[in-house]
């Protein structure tokens, strides 16, 4: 028995540990406005708050803040949680009884004073009640502790781990846990079907364990309780407890306070109990005399213990009465407690738990529990206790005061009356004993100035910019003198450079430079030129596949004026003889293309009517084929007609074949598309007969008001004959059935006046808005749906700069490499124009690439790269000719990495932009900021010009193209939204039953709750199809048969229906619209009940399976194709599933060939193919002997032709035998020619997955994600647009903008990142305009809570990031003082420090973000990068070329500079240039733990870790690194600390004294009629920027300078904490204080060289893995190139170091 509890708990705790290093280190909620629903385990958030580094024992009052704080960061983040604490994890507690109570307490004060959803009715984590709740509320994680405070704890939390991975509930860590402004991030552990699978095969073992455990600890609780209270027994304790609450309720009839009512019955509980555990010692010693006098010895008198009870009532007073702006004063008493009291304190602390436990069981009772978090607070009473000893007993007798005395009076006789076994003395004296309850120690109280903190203030600066941004604050702060030591050591690195003939201050060249360019210019080399040629013929290729557009040639026609929209566009201009005569010209050639089209109809319209006999829907799909390629109205309307005739015969003859039967509908469907055609787009063109014609084919199908308004009859014959075709009829109403069944082809609101800016469609109202932003040299921020047609304005846009000159330049910014390569395309694919010599139209600069960048017209680029442009000083004359930026996907300005670049680029440009997003939720807000940037760089330009004006007048020359730009330029930001989607989307839920794939329908409104409608109303962007409408309304009438309403909103009595022949799709949208005003009334006006029900039909029949689901994929694919809903986009967004499900649908096409294939057709194949092989050869053989013997010519013709005939006979026999069946693959092999496909193919041939690509390709899958290459997305992207790959699995790669639209999305995999704003970008892909009415999205193995999330979510707001970092002041002071033009540089660069959106209408966050300006300053000025001027200096250019990797730059370059890489960079021998392979892995070991560093779960070093190659866990840095890093560390904790202390006085102070959730206030003016209070709260220096509550556990600002103090320390309302401190600690250490591990996967991988060792040991899948030994050598090779660029020595040792292992690790990285 004992050998199987090990056993399994040994196995639990392995398969925990295994999978920590493989969790995702991830933002929790990621872009949800409300996260998904999750847990936290109660226990673990106890047991992470309590081992707080600063937290002292019997501080609760500092534990609950701690609490608090953490939740209420995780509620402003937009959690959705419960808190769980199971009732058996107590029994983790008994060996601390302390713990108990404030258990007890965090329960109770959670469910009393906050609104937090706390469950504690469960008795286990395996209990089936716990079971069934976690089935019915879904959570998507459970926040854990990975480690307990004794195994018995750390085993309680694996079963509840690995019974959460059971039921498909994530695991978070506590551990390793970080917050930013916007996010939280933490471990993420996945739970898998290989987890599922391990419970289902041990579930009983795993119970038995757990009961086993559970008992062992109740046995050890009983033995705890039977050591102090003897044979008292649990219950018999809580009896006690409760007797003495009843006394006490007889004494305080009217109630208490709940620290009151607490101390008087546990004071009282425990002197009678600690009088019978001396009772039972007595009796024990008479029997063991000799053994027990020495225990009598160790042990406090009951007179002891009475004076201890005295201090603990005094404490409860002082913590009744005292502000906590008094109390945080405290001193702190070092000294420890004796070791006798451990007794007292275990006795105690039981008594607090059993009366705090069971005081709920006294009935009518008022107890105040609004201070349950201040119930303990030890630090105080050692403090009380202390005077007592040690000050008063000396003769320092001070008074305590009189409401201080009278109170502890009144609770010491309180608890006199409750104990009735003895009496208990007077109040007075407090200590009547000599014995001390403190040991004796030399220094006992901690004084604030242990370390001394700097001088508080700044050095001073003369700058122009920093006056113009902080001027206002600089008066208000302290600032150092210029003999003050600081200011007159300041950094210099003269010293460096001549010791090493370096030349820091040298200009680097900037990241543009060092990109590499595509293609060099000079060169000649004939197969140089080739590629530069087969290139342009890809991407002209790659273009087409992106839109069929052919190529137009720009004329550059100079700068139109623009254009006043205030006149209406009806005044037109007087037309000219040229004018007149391509207006002829126009109009001959239509009337020639519309004969030819006539002609060409004449032609095809008999072989269309009788395949319509043959095949009605293989003629229709003909008909419609030729109206999509038709222009002429007049030619439409005749095939319409004959459409229309074929459909009325089919129709009949249907409903004659099939009589009483249900009738297929498709054909009536098709009738009505061919009369909403006509009478909508054509009728100006019908005649008397056409209109006879639709009136017959209404009264058909049953229509006979509709047609009667159409063409009226007057013939009573006639209406006898119409009667007789009531058997024809569809037997619903018209409304009904165009809404129910023709949906989707419900024609949409268009305008159908041509716009003569564009040619190839008839622009919406919206679209011609934007326009005439470009027209007008205006900008706009454009909110419209996925593939309404935003882009379209980009490409208008780039045409007129193109146009206008040959000078100006756009630059369109994407946010993903696979958009900028799509979009170049695009570009070179449309325009073509004549440029003069060394300009092009197009070029692209990304972090990998670069060509043509500065010599284009149409840039394409990422924001990194265009943020590099804009802050080069010396490329600000490129600047000036950007006429127009275009911000594609502008929503990743709210995005997890990189968020804060969009925001400078957007401020720093000064030119007028387009903004394009389909998802951004506050937009309205975003314009007003952008709004705010445009009117200050209005008042800037006008300055400038002023100044230009005055220096053109003196004499001076300026340059006219920038003033004509200037002159031109609109500052107007415009809004222009568009909330209709083009296409209707529909959702299902995939479900597996009976091993089978089963797909039902899910409505919107199953998404929804009553709660949430009476809340928010339906969410903005629920939109229904026109049959989901139906649905509802009918839905609606079966819940509720007497609806007042039912006979108003009935489709055909609804007024935009009512008798409509063409109902168009904005009349279903008003029909909605109603339907879900009238749903939300029923819920005003009390009908929720009847609501309830509606929604409850509405849901689906949701089966949930407990197998893998995933194995069901290939079926999943093979059901899609059956229902003809190919292409589709799979989204996983794990790595290893997305490339793992693509092989397993390829495997089910490849088994299933092989099942088909006939048993010997390998061997015929076989066969064929060696008899080809020989008659090759035959052939060849023929043919030099015919040459060589002179052989008559018609002999060796005859036996030529012979050969080559049996040759290509069997050629065909092979291809057909090796032919892939038509249901065996999902390609279309008629989409691509084999030419282009052999082009796609060959461009992956040496990349990395290129095999895998084309083999997947073949059968028509492929796979998407972001490690893999260019030309590797590329293939897969290309094929499914063309349609020869139809099945693509992918991540959120292809969320962003990537052209790959499809007729269905499928949600493979669920995942914190799919989130509101993804599912939205992503399913905004199904349904392909032109192709598709109808998207579907499809949810396969997504929990339904899930679903309904992601449906009714808001997509989130914009709100800012924190947008400063050193590196971005450091570049921004370059840009001022450096730039081309010092008033343009400064001011772009004011621009940016004064325009953050986390700003914008927040003057508190605007003075925060000065104050962090001036620190960063003051740390450059120290560090030697800038003087008091604000100049660049010494290092500032290779700190700011490293800009990505703050703090390690500047810890590098501090490294450089003290000279540690000449030490260790020493050659084999003197006067070598190379060196050994120790230095070598020595460099990358220091460069790994500065650069990419990746952190381990800090419970991993646990694990039993089998490393086949790699070390996996990274080595410290070498020792002399370590003492310059830590040097490093303190100078600059100490410089923040001081700056923590200043900033301090931007705290609202009266938040700092509330908890922060409960907002409870410890407030109140300080009590100073106690001389005794003043002497024990005298420490008021050295507490400025540290919170009060923190104060408590006795910490001083002297605190902050600590390693990795955590950010709950410093003042809450600050706005600034520890993570924006350039400090980079060797060692990150989790709130538990253990060491997180670095990850070794860099050094590792130059050791050995393999992915797939870094796969196995160090858990990082392939792909992530070459993503970051990409930055990582790239890394190397920055520092490389700036190294040999600031050193002027040909043959330093350092230089020629990094050099070698740039090559050395470019060798390694290339191979794989």
């Amino acid at each position: 028995m004992e050998e199987h509890y090990t056993v399994i708990l040994e196995k639990m705790s392995q398969l925990i540990l295994e999978n920590m290093p493989k969790a995702d280190y991830s933002s929790l909620f990621n872009d949800f406005v409300e996260s998904e629903f999750f847990l936290i385990d109660g226990d673990s958030l106890l047991v992470t708050c309590v081992c707080e580094n600063l937290l002292k024992p019997g501080q609760s009052l500092h534990f609950f803040y701690l609490v608090e704080r953490y939740l209420l960061d995780v509620n402003c983040k937009g959690g959705h949680f419960a808190i769980v604490f199971f009732k058996d994890a107590e029994y983790a507690y008994f060996s601390v009884p302390r713990l108990l109570t404030l258990r007890t307490a965090l329960i109770m004060h959670l469910q009393k004073i906050t609104d937090i959803d706390v469950w504690t009715e469960f008795s286990g984590c395996l209990s089936e009640e716990w079971r069934i709740s976690l089935g019915q509320s879904c959570p998507y994680f459970l926040i854990l502790a990975d480690e307990g405070l004794n195994d018995q704890q750390t085993h309680l939390f694996n079963f509840i781990a690995i019974q959460s991975w059971a039921m498909k509930v994530n695991i978070v860590l506590f551990s390793g846990q970080t917050s930013d402004i916007l996010r939280l991030y933490a471990y993420f552990m996945q739970s898998s079907y290989s987890e599922q699978e391990f419970f289902n095969k041990n579930w009983r073992k795993i119970l038995m364990a757990y009961e086993t455990l559970i008992q062992r600890l109740e046995k050890y609780r009983d033995l705890n309780l039977t050591t102090l209270f003897g044979d008292l027994k649990f219950n018999n304790m809580v009896e006690k407890a409760c007797e003495t609450m009843f006394l006490l309720k007889q004494l305080w009839p009217e109630g208490s306070d709940i620290r009151r009512a607490l101390c008087v019955t546990s004071c009282s509980l425990f002197l009678e109990m600690y009088q019978c555990f001396l009772e039972n010692r007595e009796k024990k010693s008479s029997k063991q005399m000799c053994e027990d006098k020495q225990e009598q010895g160790s042990c406090l008198t009951l007179k002891d213990v009475e004076d201890f009870c005295k201090l603990h009532c005094l404490s409860v007073v002082f913590q009744l009465h005292l502000p906590l702006s008094q109390r945080a004063c405290s001193r702190f008493i070092t000294s420890a407690w004796i070791k006798d009291l451990k007794t007292v304190f275990k006795m105690k602390q039981w008594c607090d738990y059993f009366i705090l436990s069971n005081v709920n069981m006294i009935e009518f009772w008022s107890l105040d529990f609004l201070h349950l978090s201040d119930l303990s607070d030890e630090p105080l009473l050692k403090n009380i206790a202390f005077y007592y000893e040690n000050e008063n007993s000396e003769g320092l007798n001070l008074n305590v005061g009189d409401v201080i005395m009278k109170e502890y009076v009144h609770l010491w006789d309180t608890v006199s009356k409750l104990v009735e076994n003895f009496e208990v003395g007077n109040p007075f004296p407090l200590r009547t004993t000599e014995r001390h309850f403190l040991k004796k120690t030399p220094s006992p109280i901690k004084e604030s100035s242990q370390k001394k903190m700097p001088n508080l203030g700044f050095i001073p600066m003369s700058c122009a910019l920093v006056d113009e941004f902080t001027g206002d604050i600089l008066k208000e702060l302290p600032f150092l003198k210029s003999d003050d030591p600081i200011v007159s050591s300041l950094v210099k690195h003269k010293e460096f450079d001549e010791l090493v003939h370096w030349h820091s201050h040298r200009p680097l060249s900037d990241d543009y430079d060092r990109t590499k360019a595509n293609f060099n210019e000079c060169t000649r080399d004939p197969r140089y030129l080739r590629s530069v040629q087969k290139y342009h013929v890809f991407q002209r290729f790659y273009g087409n596949s992106l839109e069929s557009v052919s190529s137009k040639l720009i004329i550059t026609q100079g700068a139109k004026p623009k254009k006043d929209c205030s006149k209406s566009r009806s005044k037109k201009p007087r037309e000219t003889k040229a004018d007149r005569i391509a207006r002829e010209n126009k109009k001959r050639l239509i009337a020639k293309e519309e004969q030819r089209e006539e002609q060409q109809w004449n032609t095809l319209s008999s072989s269309i009517e009788k395949e319509m006999k043959r095949n009605f829907s293989s003629g229709m799909k003909k008909l419609e084929e030729f109206l999509k390629s038709c222009k002429s109205n007049s030619v439409k309307v005749q095939a319409e007609k004959v459409g229309l005739t074929a459909c009325l015969t089919a129709w009949k003859e249907q409903c004659r074949a099939e009589g009483e039967t249900t009738k297929d509908f498709s054909i009536a469907v098709d009738m009505m598309k061919r009369i909403h055609s006509l009478l909508d787009k054509h009728s100006e063109l019908l005649q008397e007969a056409d209109q006879k014609l639709i009136a017959r084919c209404l009264t058909c199908l049953g229509f006979d008001e509709l047609a009667s308004s159409l063409y009226p009859t007057q013939d009573k014959a006639d209406d006898i004959k119409l009667k007789k075709m009531n058997k024809y009829s569809v037997g619903i109403g018209p409304a009904r059935f165009q809404l129910q069944y023709m949906g989707h082809h419900l024609i949409r609101e268009e305008r159908k006046d041509p716009d003569d800016r564009v040619q190839d469609f008839i622009p919406d109202e919206w679209q011609r808005e934007l326009l005439d932003v470009v027209d007008n040299d205006e900008s706009a921020v454009i909110v419209a749906p996925t593939s309404s047609g935003k882009t379209y304005a980009s490409y208008y846009c780039m045409e007129k700069v193109l146009k206008e000159s040959d000078e100006g330049v756009v630059v369109y910014v994407s946010p993903t490499k696979a958009l900028v390569n799509q979009v170049v395309a695009t570009v070179q694919n449309r325009y073509t124009k004549i440029l003069p010599a060394g300009q092009v139209v197009c070029g692209v600069f990304t972090r990998d690439y670069r060509q043509d960048a500065l010599n284009c017209q149409v840039l394409v680029t990422v924001p990194a790269c265009f943020e590099i442009l804009l802050l080069a000083p010396h490329r600000q004359s490129w600047v000036k000719r950007i006429r127009y930026v275009i911000f594609d996907e502008v929503h990743c300005l709210g995005g997890e990495i990189g968020a804060e670049i969009w925001e400078h680029l957007l401020v720093m440009i000064r030119c007028p932009f387009l903004a394009l997003s389909a998802t951004i939720s506050n937009p309205k807000h975003l314009t007003e900021w952008l709004q705010l940037v445009k009117s200050y760089w209005e008042k800037v330009d006008s300055a400038m010009e002023k100044t230009t004006f005055s220096k053109r007048n003196s004499g001076a020359r300026g340059s006219h193209y920038k003033d004509q730009v200037q002159a031109k330029q609109s500052y107007k930001v415009r809004l222009v939204t568009h909330k209709e989607r083009y296409n209707d989307l529909e959702k299902h839920i995939c479900s597996v039953r009976q091993d089978e794939i089963c797909f039902d329908h899910f409505h919107p409104c199953a998404s929804l709750t009553i709660d949430h409608i009476e809340k928010y109303g339906f969410p903005s962007d629920l939109a229904f199809s026109p049959r989901e409408s139906i649905q509802l309304y009918d839905t609606m009438l079966q819940v509720w048969e007497s609806w007042p309403k039912a006979q108003n909103l009935c489709p055909e009595n609804f007024t935009h229906l009512k008798n409509k022949i063409v109902i168009k799709k904005l009349d279903a949208r008003k029909y909605e619209e109603s339907l879900k005003e009238e749903f939300t009334n029923w819920i005003k006006n009390g009908n929720v009940e009847q609501a309830r029900m509606v929604l409850q039909k509405l849901s689906p029949d949701f089966h949930d399976y407990s197998g893998r689901m995933l194995d069901f994929f290939p079926h999943l694919v093979e059901k899609l194709r059956e229902m003809d809903k190919l292409p589709a986009l799979f989204f996983l967004f794990r790595l290893s599933f997305v490339e793992g499900c693509a092989e397993e649908a390829c495997n089910f096409l490849e088994e299933k060939e092989e099942k088909k294939r006939h048993p010997k057709a390998d061997k015929e194949a076989h066969v064929i193919a060696n008899r080809l092989r020989k008659l090759k050869k035959s052939l060849e053989k023929q043919q030099k002997i015919g040459d060589e013997n002179n052989e008559k010519p018609s002999r060796r013709l005859d036996k030529s032709i012979m050969n080559e005939g049996e040759h290509d006979y069997l050629l065909e026999r092979l291809e057909k035998n090796l032919e892939i069946p038509q249901d065996c693959t999902y390609a279309d092999q008629k989409a691509i020619d084999d030419e282009s496909l052999q082009m796609v193919f060959s461009r992956v041939n040496n990349q990395r997955k290129g095999d895998t690509l084309k083999q997947l390709a073949r059968r028509g899958i492929g796979f998407h994600h972001s490690s893999m290459s260019a030309k590797e997305k590329q293939l897969v992207e290309i094929l499914f647009r063309k349609g020869f790959i139809r099945v693509v699995t992918a991540t959120g790669t292809l969320a962003l903008g990537v052209n790959m639209p499809c007729k269905s999305v499928v949600f493979a995999q669920n995942s914190v990142y799919l989130d509101a704003l993804n599912f939205r970008q992503m399913s905004g892909r199904a349904g392909r305009r032109g192709q598709d009415l109808l998207g579907d999205v499809y949810f396969f193995d997504i929990p339904l809570p899930k679903i309904e999330k992601l449906i009714k979510s808001k997509v989130p707001e914009l709100r800012g990031q924190f947008p400063f970092s050193i590196s971005l002041i450091l570049r921004l002071m370059l840009l001022a003082s450096k730039a081309d033009d010092p008033e343009d540089g400064k001011a772009k660069a004011l621009s940016v420090l004064r325009h953050s959106l986390i700003s914008f209408k927040h003057r508190r966050v605007t003075d925060m973000l000065k104050l962090y300006f001036l620190y960063s300053l003051q740390f450059l000025v120290k560090e030697g990068y800038i003087d008091q001027e604000g100049n660049p200096k010494g290092f500032a250019g290779l700190v700011s070329h490293l800009h990505d990797h703050e703090p390690s730059n500047f810890v590098f370059v501090n490294f450089l500079v003290r000279g540690l890489f000449h030490n260790l960079c020493q050659p084999t021998h003197e006067g070598s240039k190379r060196f050994s392979e120790d230095v070598m892995e020595k460099l990358v070991l220091v460069l790994a733990n500065l650069f990419g560093r990746r952190y381990i779960p800090a419970k991993f070093q646990d694990a039993d870790i089998k490393d086949y190659q790699s070390k996996v866990f990274l080595d410290d840095l070498p020792e002399d690194f370590s003492e310059a890093l830590l040097e490093y560390n303190t100078q600059v904790t100490e410089d923040f600390a001081a700056f923590l202390q200043i900033v301090s006085r931007l705290a609202d102070m009266k938040q700092e004294y509330q908890l922060p959730l409960s907002k409870i206030e410890f407030t109140g003016k300080d009590r100073e009629d106690s001389p005794l209070v003043s002497h024990l709260m005298s420490c008021r220096e050295g507490r400025t920027a540290v919170s009060p509550f923190v104060c408590l556990s006795g910490n001083f600002d002297v605190d902050l300078l600590r390693p990795g103090v955590s950010d709950n320390v410093v003042l809450n309302t600050i706005g600034i904490n520890h993570t924006q401190a350039p400090v980079l600690w060797p060692h990150r250490f989790d709130n538990r204080g253990r060491k997180l591990p670095l990850n070794a996967y860099a050094l590792d991988f130059y050791k050995h060289g393999s992915l797939v060792g870094l796969e196995q040991d160090n858990r990082i899948h392939q792909g992530e893995a070459y993503h970051l030994l990409k930055d990582f050598y790239l890394t190397i090779k920055s520092i490389s190139v700036s190294l040999r660029e600031l050193c002027e020595n040909e043959e330093d040792n350092v230089v020629l170091a990094f050099e070698q292992l740039s090559e050395s690790f470019r060798e390694k990285f290339e191979k794989v």
